[in-house]
């Protein structure tokens, strides 16, 4: 295996590893803001009660992330120096406004909102807590600003080869960026929504029916059905605009290779970038014209459209781009069935949490990590979707890749991946591990003395 496909796998293991934290920490800190608030307001202890279970998640998920991202970054100097070396003008600044507008505001607030409950003034702590969860946000908007900007580069001009910022505006507010982030968001909000519904399930049926593990399932549970149809309504948009500025990604996302009018919705094919076929297709015909131009006879581009004339394929390869794609929506569509049914049993006769049979509280354990499973197929899907272009239109991957011996990055590759593989296990053994601790009732933290009877209060009649 060459180095520039190694250099690929290990990127990709690097940044599969790392989006899986900052997808929860960015929603999660908004939620932990609600929990506070509504704790403030109504002085009701199940507040609290979950407050202090999911802080201590987002603690451990912010710690995953700050040091997976750092380690990811260093990738640009081990195996990429020519991103830099190309676009670092617009790609330096912009991770520097990460660090100045989200990290040291979540430095700075981080220890109020971990530690500070019971001492300092309930109002400096719950500002805390928004400012940490404002300071994820804005460390998503940041990197979604860059990574758009990679996707479709506006507002510059290559001088001697080297891109020079000529309008930041544009630059920021690139084309795919209001899509990008806005999809990203949801996506974050799902994964959270369907974390805390899962592992409050998980409590649940364990014994640990308290009031605070009911307001987080509710909560979570409500989220997610309210969320998902704006999720797929975003992806809609989100699709039209690809279409426009990237429609090489979206002939492969559906696998059409010929341009045409009328092109069906392929459910499911065996791509053959050989023959450039598909074969055992099925399909739904003219469907993918309706949703792509929203017109039953619209003109799909097909990627034949996208050959070189020296023979160079400049569209990415099919088959993950395909299958990514649809793992994404699959995954989606399931989030949707499993929310609606289940706010609809809660909601029957106003039962609430004692209105999910055990079917679907299991239903909703299964589904905990299910957030990260659509995350990452979508993240392949674009990703993936953007080659054979590092800078889409202005820098090929190949041209960035560092010249480093294909034994020397399998070496780095095959270490990371078993870290990788220890950290994620201990991850998730440690969300169970306090979950079954805190459903007995245990004292685990002192430092949310007023919560403790709540923990051990069974909910009345249930």
């Amino acid at each position: 295996m060459e180095t520039l496909l190694l250099s690929r796998i290990q990127f990709a293991a690097n940044i599969s590893f790392h989006i899986l934290f900052p997808t929860i920490t960015i929603a999660l800190g908004w939620v932990l803001l609600f929990f506070k608030l509504r704790y403030t307001q109504t002085g009701q202890e199940r507040w609290m009660e979950a407050y202090r279970f999911w802080v201590k998640i987002f603690a451990l998920s912010f710690a995953l992330g700050v040091v997976s991202g750092i380690t990811m970054s260093f990738q640009f100097g081990t195996n990429w120096p020519g991103f830099m070396e190309k676009v670092g003008n617009i790609a330096g600044p912009l991770l520097a406004y990460e660090i100045m507008t989200a990290f040291f505001l979540e430095a700075v607030f981080l220890g109020i909102m971990l530690f500070g409950f019971s001492r300092v003034p309930n109002w400096l702590h719950t500002t805390a807590t928004f400012l940490v969860a404002f300071g994820t946000m804005m460390s998503a908007f940041w990197i979604i600003v860059l990574n758009s900007w990679m996707h479709t580069p506006q507002g510059f001009e290559m001088i001697n080869g080297v891109a020079h910022a000529t309008d930041w505006w544009a630059i920021i507010f690139n084309p795919s960026m209001p899509y990008r982030f806005a999809h990203m968001v949801l996506a974050s909000f799902l994964t959270v929504s369907f974390l805390i519904a899962g592992i409050s399930a998980f409590r649940w049926l364990i014994g640990g029916r308290t009031e605070g593990v009911r307001v987080a399932l509710k909560t979570a549970v409500y989220t997610a059905a309210l969320l998902i149809p704006l999720q797929i309504l975003m992806g809609d948009f989100h699709g039209l605009n690809t279409k426009e500025y990237q429609p090489a990604k979206v002939a492969a996302m559906e696998a059409n290779w010929e341009t045409h009018s009328g092109v069906p919705l392929v459910l499911f094919a065996l791509p053959d970038e050989e023959n450039r076929e598909n074969r055992f297709e099925i399909g739904i015909p003219k469907l993918a014209s309706f949703i792509l131009t929203h017109d039953w006879n619209g003109e799909v581009k097909g990627l034949n459209d996208f050959i070189g004339e020296d023979g160079e394929v400049l569209h990415p390869p099919v088959s993950p781009v395909f299958w990514s794609f649809r793992v994404m929506v699959g995954t989606g569509v399931l989030m949707l069935l499993v929310s609606w049914a289940a706010s609809a049993m809660m909601l029957r006769k106003s039962r609430g949490v004692a209105g999910l049979p055990k079917p679907m509280l299991y239903a909703l354990v299964g589904m905990s990590f299910s957030g990260w499973v659509a995350t990452l197929a979508g993240w392949y899907t674009t990703e993936i979707g953007r080659q054979p272009w590092l800078v889409n239109g202005v820098m090929s991957t190949k041209e960035a890749v560092a010249d480093v011996p294909a034994p020397m990055v399998l070496s780095t590759l095959v270490a990371y991946l078993a870290v990788y593989a220890v950290l994620l296990t201990a991850y998730i053994s440690v969300i169970f591990y306090l979950a079954r601790r805190m459903s007995r009732g245990e004292r685990i933290d002192p430092e949310y003395p007023k919560s403790e009877a709540a923990v051990a209060r069974a909910v009345p009649g249930e």
